[in-house]
């Protein structure tokens, strides 16, 4: 294994190799700032240049140029509050408030570094997993998925701290938004009026840009003052404070990372789940919950964290067993037939140095990109020191790109706008947002596992061994939030004796 280890290293860094894999880092950087389009897409484009290359070469260049999109999504993330990966939406509930306190730079710094540290999380999660890899994923049945998006839908209690029965209210909602489309068991449509846009459900990225980058947009709009508003600080001088908080939080960004690696491994679930997961667990963990959202460096942290290492996660069930656990890992699965490689047993005896060049390609990919962000941090997080009426068309240009790339079609952009007038009546009235993206995020998986676990099993699969495990999981969880609620309404009313 070691010696597959050193030859995936040597193919990985030969004079072919890392050309390729720089190609697809800048075309990766670009694509992950701009928002909509993202990393799947640009993968699909540049799959047809792949044809004739060696795997090696292949996987470096489509490979870096995907972990690389998860990483730069958070940028525009954080400076403008829109996501510029649907998978950055948690970046946003922190990294944004900090760049409106005047502290982009740290922001910047903090998740640049915890993306990197997450991404060698996942890389080794996924060279130490190489031995055991195939019963685990077996493992899992539609009931265990079930549960794993059970354990998402019971943070929206956590995440609405103060405000649990708005924050239940809004996941309700999300969890309605996820019912519109074609029913998938029954094939019959739900609550598309007549309207054929409809059938195929409201998509994730235009609810996502609408949600939390059009009141932001309103925001700056109305004030005519920069992102950073009165700062009191103008000086961009917090990228390396906010690279060593990856080091002082070290806790958080390892149980993100490890969050991350442990369900980007199950397929379908997503990396949305992920980081919402991560997000609720670290909130769960701080010592100062009440500051998630306002500009937490640690939910910043968790969100950064787990962006890359669910990648790490989502390519095991893909080698072992040929089942891909993304869109990304798919149209790398299209690659790997195109190689003329077989998924599964050869992968992790004859072609194991290729597998172990993953390993590398998602660590090397993820250093070389921090290495060229960091010169450009200081003059992006610049940016938030602009005046709003310089600003606010660019925002608008960048949120009507990014509802519309993803499916080419005007209908997003007017779900965008809908979604917009949502989230800027939800800060108007302090309503929770999370909640309604986390049900919108969720509800699809959950009915769908649902109907498979009981049509598969009937009611016997509530006894299965990790179904209990989760279910007590699910309990702690409970008990936890009851019990930080019921504290903090003790302690308020002591300050007011």
């Amino acid at each position: 294994m070691f010696d597959a280890a050193m030859t995936g290293l040597l193919d990985v860094l030969s004079p072919h190799s890392m050309g390729l894999m720089l190609i697809g880092i800048l075309i990766g950087f670009v694509v992950g700032v701009l928002p909509g389009i993202g990393g799947p897409v640009a993968m699909a484009l540049m799959l047809p240049f792949t044809f004739g290359m060696e795997p090696i070469h292949v996987f470096a260049f489509l490979l870096g140029m995907k972990v690389v999109t998860s990483t730069t999504g958070d940028i525009t993330a954080v400076l403008f509050g829109i996501p510029g990966e649907a998978t950055s939406a948690a970046t946003v509930l922190d990294g944004h408030p900090m760049a409106r306190k005047g502290q982009a730079g740290r922001a910047l710094g903090a998740v640049l570094m915890s993306s990197l540290v997450g991404a060698i999380i996942g890389a080794v999660v996924l060279a130490l997993s190489i031995p055991i890899i195939r019963p685990i994923v077996l493992a899992f049945g539609p009931p265990e998925f079930f549960m794993l998006t059970v354990v998402g839908l019971i943070f929206m209690a956590s995440l609405s701290r103060g405000q649990m029965l708005k924050g239940m209210i809004m996941g309700c909602a999300g969890l309605l938004i996820a019912l519109i489309g074609i029913d998938p068991q029954a094939g019959v449509p739900r609550y598309v009026f007549g309207q054929l846009e409809l059938w195929e459900g409201l998509g994730l990225v235009p609810i996502v840009i609408g949600l939390f980058g059009g009141p932001e947009i309103v925001q700056l709009m109305l004030s005519k003052e920069s992102i950073a508003g009165k700062a009191v600080s103008r000086n961009i001088d917090g990228v390396w404070q906010g690279m060593l908080d990856t080091f002082r939080h070290w806790k958080v960004v390892a149980w993100a990372g490890a969050i991350g690696s442990a369900i980007g491994v199950i397929p379908g679930v997503g990396g949305s789940v992920s980081q919402f997961i991560a997000y609720g667990q670290a909130k769960q963990m701080s010592k100062t919950p009440e500051e998630f959202g306002k500009g937490s460096i640690e939910g910043l942290l968790a969100a950064g964290g787990n962006n890359n290492a669910k990648d790490g996660g989502s390519l095991v069930p893909m080698i072992a067993i040929g089942l891909p656990g993304s869109v990304s890992t798919a149209i790398l699965l299209n690659a790997f037939l195109i190689s003329g490689l077989n998924p599964g047993p050869e992968m992790l005896t004859t072609h194991l140095d290729v597998t172990f060049s993953m390993v590398w390609i998602m660590i090397i990919a993820n250093i070389i990109v921090v290495i060229l962000a960091l010169p450009l941090l200081k003059p992006l997080a610049r940016l938030t020191f602009t005046e709003g009426p310089i600003l606010v068309p660019f925002l608008l240009v960048l949120t009507v790109l990014g509802a519309y790339a993803e499916n080419n079609s005007m209908f997003d952009v007017w779900v965008m706008l809908g979604a917009a007038a949502v989230g800027i009546v939800c800060l108007r009235f302090n309503w929770p947002r999370v909640p309604l993206l986390l049900g919108a995020v969720l509800g699809d998986l959950c009915e769908r596992y649902l109907f498979l676990s009981t049509s598969l099993y009937g009611w016997s699969w509530i006894q299965r061994p990790l179904v209990i495990l989760l279910g007590m999981i699910i309990v702690a969880i409970l008990f936890k939030t009851v019990w930080d609620v019921r504290k903090s309404i003790r302690r308020s009313s002591e300050v007011r004796a």
